[in-house]
């Protein structure tokens, strides 16, 4: 698959989209929070993120025009903590590689993404995308993509 993945800011005419990609089992699993979510919480969720952009960024993963995952952003202690999700039905196609590398050239910061133990899919592409592991606890893989910070603090 050779098709360019294209990021652009979530809004909430997004909701529906991130709802079903959130609760679908296979996402779910590879989730640190594995409960399913109601929708009244994803909108008030959503809004939430979209009004604190020093603190969170959210995407859309397009190609070809259509939506194929979203990409996230969490401002931790002076680093950047990725993930990602593909859309069930354009899981396997090297998407993901394409999301992540994509949203590792927005930031200067250091950045960071914690895996559970056992998504060997989320492992390898972090891997491929330059992230070395730094350790392991309580079934989290954390793994880092350094960089010198450009931030004042």
């Amino acid at each position: 698959m050779t098709e360019q993945v294209n990021l652009r800011p979530v809004t909430m005419a997004d909701a529906e989209d991130l709802l079903v990609w959130r609760n679908d089992p296979e996402t779910r699993h590879a989730s640190h929070n594995t409960d399913e979510i109601s929708l009244d919480r994803h909108l008030a969720w959503l809004e939430a993120s979209l009004n604190k952009p020093e603190q969170r960024r959210l995407w859309i993963a397009e190609m070809n025009a259509k939506s194929v995952g979203t990409c996230r952003a969490d401002r931790i202690d002076g680093a950047w903590e990725l993930s990602w999700t593909v859309a069930p039905n354009f899981r396997g196609k090297g998407i993901a590689q394409k999301m992540l590398s994509a949203i590792i050239e927005r930031f200067q910061d250091p950045l960071v993404a914690e895996i559970k133990v056992g998504n060997i899919a989320s492992i390898k592409v972090s891997e491929r995308a330059g992230f070395i592991f730094d350790k392991e606890e309580h079934g989290v893989l954390f793994y880092v993509f350094p960089r010198k910070s450009t931030s004042s603090y």
